[in-house]
């Protein structure tokens, strides 16, 4: 018997009811990508050592992230097909389940990274310029993991339920408090003004986006202990453990887990290959990665639009639903990134200009851009199609994709470019295509296969 009276997602034109949840959520993290540009240009303004110290610590603090992504991929999961079926009490105690779980992680995460954060950066740079900025910009964003952590679960929560608004307007509102702070808190002059600011630097930066997570945080509990129609969830709730609950919280997105580990480490080696090629080359990256995030955050608003309708009708045993949702998310994907792929490859000396005046650096950066962000052409196919797995709970294939495309195609590209080769730095974007490319391919073999019809949790 079908539930989608449940959920209006799933009656009327599918494609209007995918833009109507997805446009606000991808305008919502391209904002979100925004402040993170934002911040790259302030840090831009101080040195290139300053860019790459904060680009060596944000591939070491993904590393961090791997938890989160356990919990949140499984809740996704576990959230969509739980109000699917209409069951509203089970969604409540598995929204409350997934704050409780978030917070315990990020505590014993922030405090074991914090102890080896120093040694860990040491392995990417002894240039100490470079490392006390990274440093100065990570031990603040460590402390408040838990409350990053939080922030992600109370806007996935409400996605979950069928409310793209409201994370929106969440992250609008901590956006531009962190746009706003930035200047502020890194120089002794606001840039443009007289009006003093209070000199911090990078720590300013990183202050900068613990108090916007902060609010957007606080914000979104609020809304959630508030309640609406649809849920209310409860302090009282939030320290009563339910382990058939929890247990599926830690295992349904290990695959996820371990393939954005994976990923990371990955990322981590690509990065130690760029840092042969001198400092400047890890500034242009750090510029890339931020420029990458930002044309990514429209495929990833997309994407998890797509997660939370496929996951409602995979739990009304809707199927041909979810198929016509995940093809018609990875053709508006494509259909995206091919337009922001042209004004890269048109355009590239102005947009690294926009971030850095260090002729070097945008030198490096030209074809980086140019080569890099027409990447996401194929990243937003194998994500538009991929997102079946995160809402049916069959996470595998994520994770395969990764160990082939990161560590057999890109890894041993960049030891065979640039160490036995000893080839420019131009293949090191290179690598990012052909890491894409096999991406893809994995994904479409194992929607075709089609075990994401049938998996349930």
């Amino acid at each position: 018997m079908s539930n989608t009276e449940n959920n209006e997602l799933l009656v009327g034109n599918l494609r209007k009811n995918l833009l109507k949840i997805s446009i606000p959520t991808m305008f919502g993290f391209v904002l979100q990508a925004v402040y993170d540009m934002v911040d790259i240009i302030w840090i831009g303004r101080i040195s290139a050592s300053a860019v790459a110290g904060v680009t060596i610590f944000s591939t070491v603090f993904w590393l961090v992230t791997v938890l989160n992504e356990i919990i949140g991929t499984s809740s996704i999961s576990l959230i969509t097909q739980s109000y699917g079926k209409g069951d509203m009490e089970r969604t409540r105690r598995i929204i409350e389940q997934t704050l409780t779980f978030k917070a315990l992680v990020a505590i014993i995460s922030g405090v074991v990274t914090s102890i080896i954060l120093k040694p860990l950066l040491s392995f990417f740079t002894d240039d100490p310029m470079v490392l006390r900025a990274a440093l100065d910009y990570g031990y603040i964003r460590m402390f408040f993991l838990p409350i990053m952590f939080s922030s992600y679960s109370v806007n996935t929560a409400l996605r979950c339920l069928g409310d793209a608004i409201t994370p929106m307007r969440i992250m609008i509102i901590s956006s531009i408090a962190n746009i706003i702070l930035d200047p502020i808190f890194m120089f002794d002059t606001i840039p443009g003004t007289n009006i003093p600011g209070f000199d911090m630097g990078v720590f300013g930066a990183a202050l900068a986006t613990v108090i916007s997570t902060i609010i957007a945080f606080s914000l979104g509990f609020y809304i959630l202990v508030r309640g609406n129609k649809k849920i209310k969830i409860s302090l009282r709730g939030l320290f009563q453990l339910d382990w058939e609950i929890d247990k599926k919280l830690l295992t349904i997105g290990l695959p996820t887990g371990a393939e954005m580990l994976m990923r990371n480490l990955s990322s981590m080696i690509v990065l130690k290959f760029v840092s042969i090629y001198g400092t400047n080359t890890v500034a242009a990256m750090g510029i890339g990665s931020r420029l990458f995030s930002f044309a990514f955050m429209p495929i990833l608003g997309i994407a998890m639009g797509t997660s939370t309708m496929v996951g409602q009708a995979l739990g009304a045993e809707e199927i041909d639903k979810a198929i016509d949702t995940a093809k018609f998310s990875a053709l508006v994907n494509v259909a995206m990134m091919a337009l922001i792929s042209l004004i890269s490859i048109l355009l590239p000396d102005k947009i690294m200009a926009l971030f850095i005046k260090d002729f070097e650096v945008i030198r490096i950066g030209i074809p980086m851009v140019r080569i890099l962000i027409p990447s996401l052409i194929l990243a937003g196919w194998s994500m538009g199609l991929g997102s079946v797995f995160t809402a049916s709970g069959h996470n595998t294939p994520y994770l395969l994709a990764s160990i082939v495309s990161r560590w057999g195609v890109q890894v041993t590209m960049l030891l065979i470019t640039s160490q036995i080769l000893k080839l420019s730095a131009i293949y090191v974007w290179f690598s990012f295509v052909a890491a894409e490319l096999g991406e893809l391919i994995i994904i479409l073999i194992h929607y075709n296969k089609g075990k994401w019809k049938t998996k349930r949790v």
